[in-house]
């Protein structure tokens, strides 16, 4: 396909996924999903296992192999933006108070499925086709345990944020849980490359830049009183494109480094200044990206996923025993570790409900093991039924009444003069 072909092409794809999506958003809202289940859903409609099932040349003709980068690149813009949006208004005044209950339950989130879902993969070997040939055990295994035990950060934020969630006590755990999580997911997963590859430099590479990003978020904070007082001065054209050229570099380097470019950009938008200038800026970018580009990085996923090599009743069993291990590793854990803290059992359970989404942050950690050879195509249709599974979210575990219904509830803390304001352009209840 010729650079002027790509060009049509990519805007025919864009407007059919952006349709798809929106229909069966709407559709799974009526079971109490969230927009990005619905979008992931589409996504797997759209690829190989549904629409290249029923019509293979109209799939390759919408979007054909050539089309996949192109799709993959402008998903990303919207994803950092939306994880620099998260971060903009998590209220960082809040982690001192959950800070103690957030590292409890994700460590347990991490070590629990990271045991269970381990421990199901060494036994499976043999018995199903798991790895390619060549791969060890031990690397297949833990593989299969970290993919198990990662948080989907993305859309945890996400569902926080739809949902409205932003203010209250388990979404603030749920948040930096996940955060934690993932950091330490995406480290783990470095040292599984590093073990496939037998070096350490992957490791190695992840740990350094880490600190570095902690250093440099160090000095930020510092001399921010200062910038924000040279950024006063900007027009806000100016501001937009700084706060755009800052986003950019920081999920450039954590992508780089190995822990995904989701971690510079939500650390970015934790680290910037709050102000009305820059909230102005910060606002501009947001409704493009949360309707047109987010919606693309979760459906690309899926157009790369094929059920149809799921078959054998080894592989379908070990599915199903997968699913399990994930809901209890995950779920289970993280309910206990917060009620074991004393939270009531509504928060717990509303903070393990939402720890247990993977969503992508799964699917990008077995597209990673995928090309590295680590993963098998059966695994990973797998791992993406697990995180399907796993994403859906129950209403009922994450609705907040609100004052219609009779004032606040549990863990939620009252808008006031000192609540953020909203930039993420409509974060309500029912954004889609």
């Amino acid at each position: 396909m010729s650079t002027t072909e790509m060009g049509p092409a990519f805007f025919l794809a864009v407007a059919v996924i952006l349709t798809v999506c929106r229909l069966v958003s709407l559709l799974l809202r009526r079971l109490g999903q969230p927009p990005v289940v619905g979008e992931m859903v589409a996504g797997v409609a759209l690829g190989p296992s549904v629409l290249g099932l029923l019509s293979p040349g109209l799939e390759k003709s919408l979007f054909p192999d050539e089309m996949r980068p192109v799709l993959y690149v402008a998903g990303q813009v919207g994803l950092v933006v939306f994880m620099f949006l998260s971060g903009y208004e998590f209220r960082t005044d809040r982690l001192r108070s959950v800070g103690r209950t957030a590292v409890s339950v994700s460590a347990a989130g991490i070590v629990v499925p990271l045991l269970l879902g381990s421990g199901l993969a060494w036994a499976a070997h043999g018995a199903v086709d798991l790895y390619p040939d060549g791969v060890p055990r031990t690397v297949g295994a833990l593989f299969v345990g970290v993919t198990v035990a990662i948080t989907a950060f993305p859309m945890l934020a996400r569902i926080i944020t739809e949902r409205g969630l932003t203010d209250t006590r388990f979404g603030s755990v749920a948040l930096t849980s996940g955060a934690l999580d993932d950091a330490v997911a995406w480290l783990l997963l470095a040292m599984v490359l590093s073990m496939a590859g037998g070096n350490a430099d992957t490791f190695l590479l992840a740990v350094g830049g880490a600190v570095g990003l902690a250093v440099f978020l160090g000095v930020f904070l510092r001399v921010r009183a200062r910038a924000l007082e040279r950024a006063r001065r900007l027009t806000e054209e100016h501001m937009l494109l700084v706060t755009v050229l800052l986003l950019f570099l920081a999920a450039w380097y954590t992508d780089r480094i190995g822990l995904y470019a989701v971690f510079g950009a939500f650390s970015l938008g934790m680290a910037f200044p709050r102000d009305p200038v820059v909230t102005r800026a910060v606002a501009a970018i947001a409704p493009v990206s949360r309707i047109v580009f987010l919606p693309l990085f979760f459906t690309y996923s899926g157009l790369n996923t094929d059920f149809t090599l799921l078959s054998g009743s080894g592989l379908i069993l070990f599915t199903v025993a997968c699913v399990v291990v994930a809901i209890i590793g995950k779920f289970g854990a993280c309910w206990a570790a917060a009620r074991m803290l004393g939270e009531p059992p509504e928060i717990a359970l509303r903070v393990g409900a939402l720890m247990n989404a993977r969503g992508l942050m799964q699917l990008i950690a077995i597209n990673v093991g995928l090309s590295a050879g680590i993963a098998s195509p059966a695994l990973f249709g797998v791992l993406v039924i697990v995180a399907l599974v796993t994403t859906g979210d129950d209403r009922s575990r994450t609705d907040v009444p609100g004052p219609a219904s009779g004032g606040s509830a549990p863990g939620r803390e009252p808008h006031g003069r000192d609540a953020p304001c909203s930039v993420a352009g409509g974060t309500g209840r029912g954004a889609t």
